[in-house]
């Protein structure tokens, strides 16, 4: 597995296994397919609702925490929100049944974004978050929380696939010392992704699908890529992408599917901000 180096020195996989939409009851089993397939990063938030049975997975697959990496997110916190971070972290951790996390994510970029970092601030200089880092940020909210704050988010997980591409925004982030991380790295299939024409005949020359060629896109970018699947022969599949190399022109070909826009939802868009920054966890 290849390793990206974090602006603090920490080495995380290049490319890790994602439990965002599997059902609580069924990531216990997914989550110790994965890492019974070689992955060694995983990656759950506490909006998942997995968190529990992503330690579970964890705890009964026998790998040393060492070689473990372990992501999960903070939700949008009510004031005080320095008080209430902490009590969600400790909540996380105690949910995976882990000592630490090696990274800490802010899943959203509303609510008192800078209580909420200071207390995660405090917790990577405890040890208890090995690095910290934030989520759906676009350029003016990543800016501003560096320039704010002392310490630079390590990561930035944002939609990244190979219909929003976010090249100049990767550049921007590597300019600051952050590094991006892809969520929705196959667009969710949305836009035909599984059958383009352009991916699939790529695909073809060196004997590997879609899927692969668009993981090994991201990759060969040092764009972090966390695939789900619930079924091994599809977790095996997705992580073997280290035998090829795409051309400079297959990239480039690649290049011309961006649209520029999300195919989700825009985190600037009034509706959305409205509707994530007011949602609450249960617990």
């Amino acid at each position: 597995m290849q390793t990206i180096t974090l602006n603090n020195g920490i080495e995380m996989p290049l490319l890790g296994f994602g439990v965002y939409q599997i059902p609580a009851d069924d990531t216990e089993r997914a989550v110790s397919d994965a890492l019974a397939a070689g992955y060694r990063l995983l990656d759950t938030a506490a909006a998942y609702g997995n968190e529990e049975a992503v330690g579970r997975a964890i705890k009964a697959s026998g790998i040393g925490r060492q070689n473990l990496f372990v992501t999960t997110k903070l939700w949008v916190q009510d004031a005080p929100a320095e008080e209430n971070t902490r009590r969600a972290f400790e909540t996380s951790l105690n949910k995976l049944q882990l000592d630490y996390l090696d990274l800490y994510l802010m899943h959203q970029p509303y609510g008192d974004v800078y209580g909420q970092w200071r207390a995660m601030e405090a917790l990577n200089r405890e040890g208890l978050a090995k690095a910290i880092g934030v989520a759906n940020f676009y350029p003016d909210r990543l800016i501003d929380l560096i320039v704010n704050n002392e310490i630079a988010p390590a990561v930035n997980q944002v939609e990244t696939h190979p219909f929003f591409q976010r090249a100049d925004y990767q550049a921007l982030m590597h300019e600051h010392g952050v590094q991006i991380q892809s969520w929705g790295g196959f667009a969710e299939g949305k836009s035909d992704l599984f059958t383009n024409p352009l991916l699939a005949e790529i695909g073809k020359e060196y004997g590997k699908s879609v899927a692969q060629v668009v993981l090994r896109w991201l990759t060969q970018r040092g764009v972090i890529a966390i695939p789900k699947s619930v079924r091994p022969e599809r977790m095996a599949e997705n992580i073997d992408v280290f035998d090829f190399e795409l051309t400079d022109e297959q990239m480039a070909r690649i290049a011309t599917l961006d649209t520029g826009s999300s195919l989700f939802f825009d985190h600037r868009d009034p509706e959305i901000v409205t509707w994530l920054a007011k949602r609450r966890l249960d617990a």
